[in-house]
């Protein structure tokens, strides 16, 4: 935060600018006179606020549930995900997530994805942006305050803070205690769990990248590959430090995700509101009870703010610094319930129907602020590009042919007057099991076609049959010639698959010959 621009430091750092920029600074006082005393030290100008530690107090309530509920199924899946088997038969991983960069493959469950269809990947990104984009537009911040990774780990280094050092007032008398043999005990325990995690956090991550029980004996046996270990090392560093240390300045200063929301926000954005007109003016229950109508429902008992991961005050309006956790809401209703209030004062609700509120007009269900057009837009974009996914991946067939002519020379006179012309040929075979397949020549009836495989030298035809391994790419350099006196501008290759299921793929291809023909 900024420091207080009155301070009188701060008046005397802008005459020197202003001197500076060439403009009139204000008279300045005089000088101590000669063999006087020394004039005061100048104290250094501060800028910006020290930050201040946030020890969040321990809360129940259907927010801190929810939480804990976002919190246990993403690190689950986060951690247990590399270690799940999935059979796809003798000749691919039984890994059911796996980025195998030796290969060039990504495998989830039954869908693999060859590097030709990243396509898939990158519709499931926008995917993912559009479900943020909803997810703002209906319930505001909720990524940064459930599910965003910083904020999950975040909460879960304050429960080993809650767990080692106590609760908030324990936590902050022990941070202002001096370094006796207990607090730096308790400081290498919890320093020691931090690092626990995070070493796990980086190791997890590495075994989407390759078989996990198998990288993982290699790992601690020291047969891993370097950028393994300099994996994990960086990702051990950043969790440890960003998670254990930084923790609400990360979403605070560092992550710009926070200033987009809060563009997408609008006043009918259903966000985590006090409702001032109901709170305000603030007084003790004591007061309330002396004169009730000079005081709100807020008894300013501070729950709120106690609460907050990230430490702000939500009665001050909203904020960059709120992650719409509901917290503070689980604290409020508490204190509420104990006073005998109803509860709500602090609550999702739409500016509007804050303002509907404050009018006199009932209170609207927060529900009804999902259905708008924006909402209904977003939903049915992500739907869209989602059944166009599903449909791609349900149509798609796992033989595939690429065909590539050569440029120099472009065609080859035979003596007999035959024209040949050469192409590189390359037979996807996306299967975990080798095929037969047959390529074949359409368009091109007195065409024949060779190649120069050793295994497979066969006379020419208009057809021949391959053998393609399981999950492999076979490149073959093929010739077509076709007899004397015949012509041909364009054909089509044609790969079969002589497995039961059938599969077809076509490639056109154009056919050269010299400019006399």
């Amino acid at each position: 935060m900024m420091a207080d621009t009155g301070h009188p430091d701060q008046t005397n750092k802008s005459r020197d600018w202003a001197g500076a920029l060439g403009e009139n600074p204000a008279p300045q006082p005089a000088s101590a006179p000669a063999g006087g005393p020394p004039p005061p030290p100048q104290r250094p100008v501060k800028l910006y606020e020290a930050r201040k530690a946030v020890h969040n107090k321990r809360i129940d309530g259907p927010f801190r549930r929810f939480k804990w509920l976002v919190m246990l199924v993403t690190l689950g899946i986060y951690y247990v995900t590399p270690w799940l088997r999935w059979d796809r038969g003798p000749f691919a991983p039984d890994q059911a997530v796996l980025i195998d960069l030796e290969h060039r493959r990504f495998y989830m469950f039954d869908i693999e994805i060859w590097p030709h269809e990243f396509y898939f990947v990158a519709g499931w990104l926008i995917m993912a942006g559009i479900g943020l984009f909803l997810v703002t537009s209906a319930v505001g911040r909720a990524w940064c305050g459930y599910a965003c990774p910083q904020t999950v780990w975040t909460d879960l280094f304050q429960h080993v803070d809650r767990f080692i050092d106590g609760d908030r007032n324990a936590r902050m008398r022990l941070d202002k205690a001096p370094w006796t043999a207990s607090k730096i005990a308790r400081r290498g325990i919890k320093w020691t769990i931090y690092l626990a995690i995070s070493m796990a956090t980086g190791g997890a991550w590495i075994l989407y990248f390759a078989d996990a029980p198998t990288l993982f004996r290699e790992f601690f046996t020291g047969e891993a590959a370097f950028v393994a270990y300099a994996t994990v090392g960086i990702l051990t560093f950043t969790t440890f430090w960003l998670g254990g240390f930084m923790r609400e300045q990360v979403c605070i200063y560092m992550c710009p995700w926070p200033r987009i929301q809060a563009a997408m926000l609008d006043e009918n954005s259903l966000i985590v509101t006090y409702k001032d007109w109901r709170g305000e003016p603030r007084g003790s229950v004591k007061k309330a009870e002396k004169a009730p109508d000079k005081f709100g429902d807020c008894v300013d008992c501070n729950m709120c703010v106690a609460v907050c991961p990230t430490g702000i005050d939500i009665r001050e309006g909203q904020q960059i610094g709120c992650i719409t956790c509901g917290l503070c809401i689980d604290a409020c209703d508490k204190v509420m319930k104990d006073v005998g209030r109803p509860r709500g004062l602090i609550d999702y609700a739409t500016l509007n129907q804050c303002e509907a509120e404050a009018a006199g007009a009932p209170a609207q269900p927060a529900w009804k602020a999902l259905l708008r057009v924006r909402t209904f837009l977003y939903l049915g974009v992500w739907s869209a590009i989602g059944a166009a996914l599903l449909f791609a991946l349900g149509t798609r067939t796992h033989t595939e042919l690429t065909v590539s002519p050569d440029r120099n020379p472009p065609f080859m006179l035979m003596k007999d007057g035959a024209v040949r012309n050469a192409y590189t040929l390359r037979l996807r075979n996306m299967q975990a099991r080798p095929r037969d397949m047959e390529v074949a020549l359409v368009g091109l009836p007195e065409g024949a076609l060779m190649w120069t495989d050793a295994v497979n030298m066969d006379a020419a035809a208009p057809q021949q049959v391959i053998s393609v391994p399981a999950n492999e790419t076979r490149i073959i350099r093929a010739y077509v010639t076709i007899p004397a006196g015949t012509y041909a501008d364009s054909f089509t290759f044609r790969l079969t698959s002589l497995a039961e299921d059938g599969e077809v793929d076509l490639a056109p291809a154009n056919f050269a010959h010299p400019k006399d023909q």
